[in-house]
This record gives structure tokens, sequence and C-alpha cells, in this order.
């Protein structure tokens, strides 16, 4: 768990980021990421939004999946071979996190919360991004408060946005979290195009999916879906108190081994169902999980990322 001592937990553990061990906290995360991705991300790996821009590049034949909007009609004509025009990418990019904290990510059962990854998250785009002029904001949200940071640049204006997620107060039990209406303060009003990352559990209804494909008309996105163990599975323990935290109801069970597999069935099925929604919105996704290296997990999606884009394999 997040209290555990940093010295008998795995050097890729988030850090403790609460109490009076949120300040360091915060500083032993901005070295991890920094240190972390940038060894294992190198050259022109480095950053999350590699292609699409307002300026031509050079065009290269076209590989399935690429989007054929950018075909060249000139090229594929002269040379009788479908081609796309390459696009380079717009300087100072804006970035726009949208971060739910609501109940349901106030839990964890691995080595943090799932809102302690959260943050992790935000840290790592915020350094995947950042430089060059370019600017990051926020929408934050827990069900019963909402803060907007605006979009600045440079390392201070992170470390005050990351300091504030922290600082966030949990919600109070009964509190239910909204994402539609989080993601309905990043379209209204309509911002400049640049890249939109929306971080949850995505745990509940799609609700979401009808203002997040408006957005994919103006940004290119990215959903972090945060997940802990027992998001997707039942631990053999006899019987087990299960709780809503954004409802407040709670229900005595008995964890056999039928009741295992039907949950395990259950929350794979919405899995599915969430990756479809997200599929559908135009959103890549990366998921990280309370148990598992969170930073060599985004590596591996900025690598495939970067090769999609450069019409390589995944």
């Amino acid at each position: 768990m997040a209290g555990e001592d940093r010295g008998k937990r795995p050097a890729w553990a988030p850090p403790v980021l609460r109490g009076d061990r949120l300040e360091a906290g915060l500083r032993t995360l901005e070295l991890d990421v920094r240190h972390r991705l940038d060894g294992l991300l190198q050259g022109n790996h480095l950053g999350l939004v590699p292609g699409p821009g307002s300026e031509p590049g050079e065009a290269r034949p076209y590989q399935p999946g690429d989007d054929v909007r950018r075909m060249d009609w000139a090229v594929t004509a002269r040379t009788t071979t479908p081609h796309i025009r390459e696009t380079v990418a717009d300087r100072e990019l804006e970035t726009w996190v949208a971060v739910d904290l609501s109940a349901s990510l106030d839990f964890g059962t691995a080595l943090c919360e799932k809102r302690d990854l959260a943050l992790c998250a935000v840290a790592a785009i915020a350094h995947l991004t950042g430089g060059g002029g370019n600017r990051l904001g926020a929408v934050l949200s827990n069900g019963a408060e909402t803060v907007r940071v605006p979009a600045r640049g440079g390392r201070a204006h992170t470390r005050g946005l990351l300091r504030k997620i922290a600082e966030l107060p949990r919600a109070g039990e009964g509190t239910r979290g909204d994402l539609s209406a989080i993601l309905e303060q990043l379209r209204r009003p309509p911002r400049r195009r640049g890249l939109v990352v929306v971080v949850s559990d995505f745990l509940g209804g799609t609700e979401w999916q009808r203002p997040l494909r408006a957005l994919a008309a103006r940004h290119d996105l990215i959903a972090v879906e945060v997940l802990d163990p027992r998001d997707v599975d039942l631990p053999e323990v006899g019987t087990i108190v299960l709780a809503d935290p954004e409802t407040g109801r709670q229900r005595e069970v008995h964890a056999s081994a039928l009741l295992r597999r039907e949950f395990a069935a259950a929350a794979q099925a919405h899995r599915d169902q969430v990756a479809r929604a997200l599929r559908q919105a135009g959103a890549a996704q990366l998921t990280l999980r309370t148990d598992s290296d969170w930073i060599a997990d985004t590596v591996r999606f900025v690598v495939a990322r970067k090769r999609r884009w450069s019409g390589g394999a995944a």
C-alpha cells in the first residue's frame, strides 16, 4: 500500500503523495519521471505528438491504418502508388488534461491508490509535452468540486498543477463523479487545437463517449485508464464487504469460486466496452495499474504511438 516505507517498495513504485510526505514525494516523482523517461525514451521517441500539424512535410507510401485525410493525391497520381503527406508537429502545443478524481479513485490494494497513479500520469504527460513554448492546462474534479488550471508553460507551473491535484480534497461518501461534465468543461468555450488527455478509471457508464467524440473533432485524444487489481479480480478471502464509494452502498458477499469468475467476466466485459467506446471516439488508450511499472507502461505506449505515426508496425 501507499503507506509502506519506500525502501521496501520496488524502485518503480510511485512515491507517497500525501500528508507530511507530499512535498518530498512530488520532488521524487519529478526526478523519477525526468530520469527514467529520458533514459528509456531516446531521440525521436521523446514526446507524445510526433505527427499531425499544420506544416507540410514529406510524402511517404500509404500504410494500412493511416489517416486517409492526409492522402497526397498529386504524388499518388504521379507514382500510381497511394502516398500520404506527413505533417510537421505544430510548435507551441497546447495540452489540456481532464483528471477524474472521483471517490472510486480513492482506492488501491497494491503499491498506491489509483488517485496517486492519476497524478503520476499527469506528471508523465507534462514531461512528454513540455518545452518549446508548449502549455499545459487542466480541469480537475472530485465530483463535488471542479478546479480549472489555465494553460501555461514552465516547470514551476507544472509543479503547481501537480500540487493542486495532490491537494484536491477527497469527495465525501455518496458523491458521484461525472466524467461527462469534466469533458464538457473542455469543450466550452472551444480551445485552440492541441492534445487532450483524459485520466480516469472509467468505471460506470459510458455517457462520456459523446463529449469525448466531440473533442476529437478539434484535438488529438489520449485516454489514460487507471486500474487496481481489485477492479478486475476478487481475492479468494471468504466473506468480504463490497462498497461503492460513489453511492455509499455496501454488500456483504462470500467470494466463492463462482462469484469470482462472474466478477472477472463482468469486469472484462466492462473493460472491453470502455476500450470500444474510446476507440470509436478516436482516443488512443494507455492503461496504468497500481501493481505495474507505470513508467515502463507509458514508454511502451509512446513507442507504439510513434511507430503508428511513422507507418511502422506497432
